[in-house]
């Protein structure tokens, strides 16, 4: 077999291999898709089988059935107030970590990072006592300052490799020209810093948009709280409504997709851009 032969042929392997995971990955949003739209007898009878008509009672009892919309304003409340927190209070972070070199800033650096190895259901109790001892238990503030302190970790590291690539010349400019170092940083570098914030924005607001534990343990009972959760009540111990879990699912789905469709070539870049400067 000839070198450019066996290259197509591997090139082809390759293409087959990159569908067939596609085709893994994207099946489970087709079956939420088709399901959204057939009865729940249907789902049960048949759950790989395409709806035969476009039923769509299954969206009028989640609002009838739940607070569905109260549960929308909060996760768009969570998802935006914990994105633009953490895109003003993580850059500044970084920041002064990787332009103020010291043995006290490497060791916050080392501290920040180390954070990412420690799973979430060691601290989750002290974490529930400390929102407790301030008062935040209960409220919204609870999961907002949470979702920010996560984010610190791997933000660090995010923006800590984007930082190198950016010249230095361009800070000393602005400060030969009488900028102080909080001008300089929001009036020049955080605005090369678009990349590297679609990329926080997108990691950070999916995970918050499509959290269920934090809201779940922390929001108080009896009152509507977030779309994950108003989806999970209706699958019960013996009974589930499966027709309004897929018919909630997709609408949560819609705005995600929305918003990584209109960030992806920033947040790709950022990716890219701070693995190479890393």
């Amino acid at each position: 077999m000839s070198v450019g032969r066996k290259a197509r042929t591997i090139d082809w392997i390759l293409v087959i291999v990159a569908a067939v995971l596609a085709f893994i990955f994207i099946y489970p949003v087709l079956f939420a898709l088709m399901s959204a739209f057939k009865s729940n007898g249907d789902i049960l009878r048949a759950p790989a089988a395409p709806p035969t008509s476009f039923y769509t009672q299954n969206f009028v009892d989640l609002f009838q059935m739940s607070d569905f919309g109260t549960a929308i304003v909060n996760t768009i409340f969570l998802t935006v107030v914990s994105e633009c927190l953490i895109i003003c209070i993580v850059p500044m972070a970084a920041y002064a970590i990787e332009r103020r070199r010291s043995r006290f800033t490497g060791f916050l650096y080392t501290f920040f990072i180390a954070g990412m190895m420690v799973p979430f259901h060691l601290y989750m109790f002290p974490l529930f006592r400390e929102m407790k001892v301030f008062g935040i238990f209960g409220t919204m503030a609870g999961p907002i300052v949470s979702y920010i302190a996560g984010s610190i970790s791997f933000g660090t590291l995010l923006y800590c490799s984007f930082l190198k690539g950016i010249p230095l010349e361009i800070e000393e400019a602005s400060v030969i020209d009488g900028c102080t170092p909080f001008q300089t940083f929001w009036k020049i570098t955080f605005r090369l810093l678009g990349p590297c914030n679609a990329s926080m924005v997108i990691l950070n607001g999916l995970g918050i948009w499509n959290d269920y534990l934090m809201p779940y343990l922390v929001l108080p009972s009896g009152r509507a709280k977030t779309i994950t959760v108003e989806i999970a009540g209706f699958v019960g111990q013996f009974t589930a409504r499966w027709d309004i879990v897929f018919a909630g699912t997709i609408i949560s789905i819609v705005p995600a997709l929305a918003i990584f469709c209109a960030f992806q070539k920033y947040f790709v870049k950022g990716i890219t851009a701070g693995a190479a400067k890393g």
